[in-house]
């Protein structure tokens, strides 16, 4: 029977879903827009795996991240449920092990991890503004009429060079309109917003950190080679971009699963591909028991109270 891991990386836009086999080799993976419904796109996303999987397959162990991963670690039975930055620094040491700076670049936010001897001593996230994340990638290419897609490789065309504020989104875009009038073209102001979330990247995630070869670059924003190669400008130094570079977290929430079930011989939590028909009720109430005032997240499957989290004290988390 062929053993296989399971991965599910949870976040605000998407969530990805992978099944790697022993030797960490990616044999399957899925996208699915989150929609703001972590539970139903896990759901969805279980459900079309449930399909492709093997007859002769089992899963052996499960493992959850992203910024859902506590409420889909419970809802699936993961073995293990680790943060974001542990996953994708997981990810990127498996295939390339000597990494030492990883740029990771999503959808609503943006992480720098540096690396040594394939150990976290450092990274730094910027969730608060959306310069340079993908779904502000997404609007200003709506904006120009010009297919994400093609964004990138547009951004390569360019013959002069153009200076786009890069600070917020708003300096960003009002920059990009004044430039435009002045009579740049698409491709030169494309490779100037490129240039410009880069150089913001580098001066606020990266700042007082020493950042060394190999440079690993992932993230759904890796696909736009424009970023690419304004890193690799901004740095003077290769950029690698992973084959799986936009499931990264999944794969690295696998891979922990395998190590997991693997040291601790232990049988997986993994409920089943039934887990998609059961009923999960997520809640929250404010804890008293002391001035910290705790929001405390309460989950119930079938009526029955199943996981609780959120509580410094581990009051409510260890009462189950």
């Amino acid at each position: 029977m062929k053993e296989f891991f399971l991965g599910i990386d949870v976040g605000s836009v998407s969530t990805n879903i992978v099944l790697i086999d022993k030797e960490g080799e990616v044999f399957y993976s899925a996208y699915t827009r989150t929609n703001g419904q972590p539970l139903e796109s896990v759901k969805k996303g279980i459900k079309e795996l449930h399909k492709a999987f093997p007859k002769d397959g089992r899963i052996r162990g499960v493992g959850s991240t992203g910024s859902g991963r506590q409420l889909i670690g419970t809802m699936v039975g993961a073995d293990v449920i680790k943060n974001e930055i542990t996953a994708h620094a997981t990810a990127t040491a498996h295939v390339v092990p000597d990494v030492k700076t990883i740029f990771e670049i999503g959808g609503q936010d943006s992480k720098i991890i540096i690396i040594e001897n394939q150990m976290v001593v450092d990274f730094a996230m910027n969730t608060v503004c959306a310069a340079g994340t993908g779904s502000f990638l997404d609007h200003q290419s709506e904006r120009l009429g010009i297919p994400i897609e093609e964004f990138g490789d547009l951004a390569l065309t360019a013959e002069r060079d153009v200076r786009i504020a890069g600070r917020c989104t708003v300096f960003a875009e009002s920059d990009m309109i004044a430039k435009q009038q002045f009579g740049f073209s698409k491709a030169e102001i494309i490779k100037g917003l490129c240039e410009a979330l880069v150089r913001n990247y580098i001066n606020n995630l990266g700042r007082g950190k020493k950042l060394e070869a190999p440079f690993v670059f992932q993230g759904g924003v890796a696909a736009n080679k424009g970023i690419k190669s304004a890193f690799e400008k901004e740095i003077n130094h290769e950029v690698i971009i992973p084959k799986h570079h936009n499931i990264m977290g999944a794969i690295g929430a696998a891979i922990l699963a395998r190590e997991y079930v693997e040291e601790s011989n232990c049988p997986t939590k993994f409920r089943g591909f039934e887990a998609t028909d059961l009923s999960f009720e997520p809640s929250a109430f404010e804890c008293g028991g002391c001035s910290n005032k705790c929001e405390v997240i309460k989950v119930e499957m079938e009526k029955q109270v199943v996981a609780m989290w959120g509580d410094r004290c581990g009051k409510w988390a260890n009462s189950l």
